[in-house]
């Protein structure tokens, strides 16, 4: 569509031909906007089920109803999809499509274990058990011409972390994880408390023990408790807390996990997710800068008593606090959670 309509613009199509409107688009707005940019240069879309020619002014309003009455098709599409998966999710029926999914495949409609793949995950968990770190298992994997799940020869280190987080090689699933946010873009998001979860223990064979999958999970909690000194050096705190910046210890990265880190920045103070600030915007692309002076201020209303900032009431009572693309999530200590839209610094 965009590559046709750039060559719309440079005036090498006259005419086009399309079977109806919801396959142009099934937003109303889009198809309003694509018609009246080729009405503009005297380019005529013919929609052959309604019999319509988007040149003809007058016929914009019956292609804006009929624009309007197929995306009201695809939204109780989508909402009908994600009725039945709710049902299946509630049954605990899993789903049996594992593609490209590290040491499990599926045959006639059952989930088996690939061995070889399997003893790559099993060393993955071991390496991470004896104290290897995210970046010295990619390198070992990379060093023994160990391929990805989809035939890789370069491992991502959040891969890896997504992989020895994963429930499923332990036997058991966790459902709706992610959820879709527009069903017009079908884009996802994790879903953090908008619907239910469904976990389902021993819902497929197992390649690491639960014994070893909950101990490399208590050793990613332990590596998360590492502090930042203000020298750069870092050091496990019994306390998790920073001596000099508290909010090192609470901020992290919803969408690659890892800890924000201070940065004054054009005359004012800001907080950034390390990985983006080691490797570049691509590499954890949706985490946003935030504002120091905004997030202690949010704080303020959200957590301290009578308006006034304290930091002491802060290490009492929160735990966490996640950075999402538009929100944050503040974790309490007595398990409530508040979710606050942030201004981007």
């Amino acid at each position: 569509m965009n590559k046709m309509l750039r060559k719309a613009a440079k005036g090498k199509i006259a005419y086009i031909l399309t079977k109806s409107i919801s396959r142009v688009s099934r937003d109303t707005l889009e198809v309003l906007k694509i018609i009246r940019f080729l009405r503009q240069r005297g380019i005529n879309m013919h929609f052959e089920n309604e019999n319509l020619d988007s040149i003809n002014e007058d016929k914009e309003f019956e292609i804006t109803l009929r624009g309007m009455l197929a995306q009201d098709e695809s939204r109780n599409t989508s909402e009908n999809i994600q009725w039945g998966f709710q049902r299946k999710f509630e049954k605990g029926d899993i789903f049996t499509k594992y593609k490209n999914f590290m040491g499990y495949d599926c045959v006639d409609g059952e989930i088996v274990i690939v061995p070889k793949q399997a003893e790559v995950v099993r060393k993955m968990f071991d390496l991470y058990l004896q104290g290897l770190s995210l970046g010295q298992i990619k390198s070992f994997l990379e060093s023994q011409g160990i391929k990805t799940a989809t035939g890789k020869g370069i491992w991502d280190t959040k891969t890896i972390q997504n992989m020895l987080r994963n429930e499923k090689y332990k036997g058991d699933t966790m459902f709706q994880k992610t959820l879709t946010k527009d069903f017009m873009t079908g884009k996802k998001s994790k879903n953090i408390g908008q619907r239910n979860k469904y976990y389902v223990k021993n819902s497929h064979p197992a390649i690491v023990s639960a014994e070893v999958f909950d101990k490399v999970q208590e050793e990613i909690a332990k590596r998360a408790r590492l502090v930042s000194n203000e020298d750069g050096t870092v050091e496990t705190s019994g306390s998790k807390y920073n001596g000099k910046y508290i909010l090192g210890n609470l901020l992290v990265c919803g969408d690659c996990g890892t800890s924000y880190r201070r940065r004054p920045e054009r005359g004012k103070v800001v907080w950034r997710c390390a990985i983006r600030i080691e490797k570049g915007k691509d590499a954890c692309s949706h985490s946003p800068t935030l504002d120091e002076e905004w997030i202690l201020d949010t704080l303020k209303k959200a957590v301290c008593t009578n308006g006034v900032y304290n930091e002491a009431i802060i290490r009492n009572k929160v735990d966490k606090i996640q950075v999402f693309d538009a929100f944050i999530m503040i974790f309490r200590t007595d398990g409530f959670q508040d979710k606050r839209l942030f201004q981007n610094g």
